[in-house]
C-alpha cells in the first residue's frame, strides 16, 4: 500500500481543508509514492515514537499534532524538533498531521471528549463561518441528472446530517454561438432559446476545483456558465468544540470528580464554584480560553478546556464554572480514535497505536 492510498482515507476522517490556517497539516515528510511497511499512530511525533515505529517495522507516522509548525531555516539536531525530524528522514519515515483539520470536525477530538464524559445531543460550541460557498449553474432539462451526481460525487450539497441537498426551478436560457463555437446546441450565428434548470448547490471552501472540474466533465455545453458566492452562514460541518447535556446533572464537586476520572488526572484547575447544578457542558479540546465567551453566551454551566492562564479564571464572572483539565488530558482519546478508524478502513494492514507516552507535564 503506498502513503497515497492511506492519504486518502484520513482525508476522508478530517478533510484538510477544514484546518484552521496558521496549522500546517497534511503529509510533512515523505512522498505519496512511498510504499508503507506499517503505520503509527501517536499524539506527538517525538525522537521516542520514531523510535518505536522503527523497532515496530512502520515507516509511516500518524501524529495528531504537527511536530514541524514553524520554519525550519537549518536541520542540525540541535533541539527535538530537528532531531525528531533527522531520525524520520534517516530512517525514511513519512509523516502526516492531522490537528485542527479533527479539531474541527463534528466527530473529531471534542467529541472523542464529550463523549468521554457521557454528553448527550452535542452541538458546535463555535461554528466556522466563511466555510460555505454556493455554486448556481444552468444546465439543459435532459441533462440536469447527470450534472447533480456529479457534483454530488465531488462533495457537493452536504449539509451536516444530509447529502445530495441542491435546489433546481426551471427557465429559459438565450445564447448565439460566434463564428469560432462548436455548439451542442443551436446552429452559430443564430440564437437560440433552450428550457434549462438553474442548479443551485451548497458546499465547502476547498472543493471549487474538484467541484468545477465535475461541473465542466458532466455539462453538455461548451461554454459552461456558472457563479460561485461567499456565504456568511455558520456551517453545519465544521467547528471548535461542542456543547451537549448530561442526562442527570451533577453538583459541581461530583462533575469536577467525574471529570478528573475521565481525564486521568490527578489534579484539576478550575474557577471559583457557584452553587449551581451542572447539566449543560462546553468542551473543547487543547487550548481553549478564546471560547470562553461562546460557553457564556450558550448558557453552558462549565466548560472543559486547557492552556488557561490567570486572567481567564475571572471570565466566568459567576456565570459557569471554567475548568482547565490540561492540554494532553483533554486530546487524550484522539490517537485512539484515528488509530481504531484505519483499522476498521483498513483491516488487513499494519495499524499499530503508540506506546510513548508524549505528555511533556509530570505532577507531584
Amino acid at each position: 500500500m503506498k502513503v497515497g492510498e492511506i492519504l486518502k482515507v484520513l482525508e476522508s476522517l478530517a478533510p484538510l481543508r477544514r484546518a484552521e490556517d496558521f496549522d500546517n497539516v497534511g503529509l510533512l515528510l515523505g512522498n505519496t509514492q512511498q510504499t508503507v511497511t506499517g503505520v503509527l499512530v501517536c499524539h506527538d511525533a517525538l525522537e521516542a515514537v520514531v523510535d518505536e515505529a522503527v523497532a515496530k517495522n512502520c515507516n509511516f507516522i500518524v501524529a495528531f499534532h504537527p511536530i514541524i509548525f514553524g520554519g525550519l531555516k537549518s536541520i542540525t539536531g540541535k533541539n527535538y524538533v530537528e532531531r525528531a525530524v533527522l531520525k524520520m528522514i534517516k530512517n525514511d519515515i513519512a509523516l502526516y498531521a492531522i490537528h485542527t483539520a479533527l479539531d474541527n470536525d463534528a466527530a473529531g477530538v471534542s467529541a472523542y471528549l464529550a463523549e468521554a464524559l457521557g454528553l448527550q445531543n452535542c452541538r458546535f460550541l463555535v461554528p466556522k463561518k466563511e466555510q460555505l460557498r454556493q455554486l448556481t449553474t444552468y444546465v439543459p432539462e435532459a441533462n440536469v441528472n447527470q450534472v447533480k451526481d456529479a457534483l454530488f460525487m465531488a462533495g457537493g450539497g452536504h449539509i451536516s446530517n444530509y447529502s445530495e441537498c441542491s435546489f433546481s426551478n426551471n427557465g429559459t436560457g438565450t445564447f448565439k454561438p460566434e463564428e469560432d463555437a462548436t455548439p451542442v446546441i443551436g446552429a452559430v450565428g443564430k440564437r437560440s432559446e433552450v428550457n434549462e434548470v438553474r442548479l443551485e448547490m451548497l458546499f465547502e471552501a476547498g472543493q471549487e476545483a474538484a467541484l468545477l472540474n465535475a461541473l465542466k466533465q458532466a455539462h453538455p455545453y461548451e461554454e459552461v456558465a456558472y457563479q460561485i458566492y461567499k456565504l456568511e452562514n455558520e456551517s453545519s460541518n465544521a467547528g471548535l468544540g461542542l456543547i451537549g447535556e448530561f442526562e442527570n446533572e451533577l453538583s459541581e464537586a461530583d462533575f469536577l470528580q467525574l471529570t478528573k476520572s475521565v481525564l486521568k488526572t490527578p489534579v484539576l484547575r478550575h474557577s471559583a464554584f457557584i452553587n449551581k447544578k451542572i447539566k449543560r457542558v462546553a468542551v473543547l479540546g487543547g487550548s481553549g480560553s478564546s471560547a470562553i465567551h461562546a460557553a457564556k453566551r450558550a448558557k453552558a454551566d462549565a466548560y472543559i478546556t486547557a492552556d488557561l492562564k490567570y486572567h481567564d479564571f475571572f471570565s466566568a464572572e459567576n456565570q459557569l464554572l471554567l475548568v482547565d483539565g490540561g492540554h494532553y488530558e483533554t486530546e487524550q482519546f484522539t490517537k485512539y480514535k484515528i488509530a481504531d478508524f484505519l483499522k476498521e478502513k483498513l483491516p488487513n494492514f499494519a495499524i499499530i497505536l503508540a506506546n510513548t507516552n508524549t505528555n511533556p507535564v509530570n505532577y507531584l
